[in-house]
């Protein structure tokens, strides 16, 4: 990665641009069996759509506040991304009541239903697929985001100093991520090429920087795991082989 990265969205085209075709994400749900891989250069391309929807559909601008109540999952990477792209500060489990916008998985839609502005739901089903009607306030991401430009450029250059992400009573701006996210690599030994695989939640910072921002800073990939506690032992050390894995937290 680039020196001069000073936000995630940064991260990302440093990324794009050394090996677009290498792995980034890879995603497990063991609770019902779904395994998606995205390369640097898919999961870009999920990045630019949803950026677009967000600024362009949504009218997000920088210093926007989005809720986001999702588990980890890939598309959760994808719009911690988005956010970061558009200059959007991504508020994992904020409260909507106090965001212009939030964006919830099926566990999640009563408690979104408190935004007064716009609402984006995930099914989180595998494939990505679309709910059978969009539940009500809600517009269905999965509906909204196929016809989204597979390019993205921001109306308003991106503040590197201006809050990018909430987690867990922590507020940091895309430069005290990056930094973060850089010492967490350097802690977990992660070099180019590295596979850590995670079980960890997103609610927490050690969370969702070992899920995807520690990766993405060292030049890595994550194996991104949820309802890992339902697999059996030598099924993970298969998973950890098969995957060649070299980090593993849970």
């Amino acid at each position: 990665m680039n020196a001069s990265d000073r936000t995630p969205a940064d991260l990302l085209r440093s990324a794009l641009a050394a090996d677009p075709a290498r792995p980034l994400v890879t995603f497990y749900d063991d609770a019902t069996g779904e395994r998606v891989e995205l390369s640097v250069a898919t999961f870009a391309n999920w990045v630019a759509k949803t950026a677009n929807l967000l600024q362009g559909e949504l009218s997000a601008s920088p210093g926007d506040r989005l809720a986001l109540l999702l588990p980890a999952h890939w598309q959760t990477a994808v719009w911690l991304l988005a956010c970061s792209s558009v200059g959007v500060t991504a508020e994992l489990g904020g409260d909507p009541a106090d965001a212009d916008y939030v964006v919830a998985g099926p566990d999640s839609l009563d408690a979104g239903l408190a935004c007064s502005g716009d609402r984006i739901a995930l099914s989180l089903a595998p494939l990505g697929r679309r709910f059978p009607a969009p539940p009500a306030g809600y517009a269905d991401y999965a509906v909204e985001v196929p016809s989204q430009g597979d390019r993205f450029a921001p109306f308003v250059p991106v503040d590197a100093d201006a809050p990018a992400l909430l987690v867990d009573g922590t507020e940091l701006t895309g430069t005290q991520l990056v930094e973060r996210a850089r010492a967490e690599a350097g802690a977990l030994g992660l070099a180019p090429g590295a596979r850590l695989l995670s079980g960890r939640s997103y609610d927490t910072w050690e969370g969702v920087c070992a899920g995807l921002y520690a990766p993405l800073a060292a030049g890595a990939s994550v194996v991104l795991c949820r309802n890992l506690d339902l697999l059996a032992p030598e099924a993970l050390d298969k998973r950890v082989e098969s995957e060649r894995v070299t980090a593993t937290v849970a």
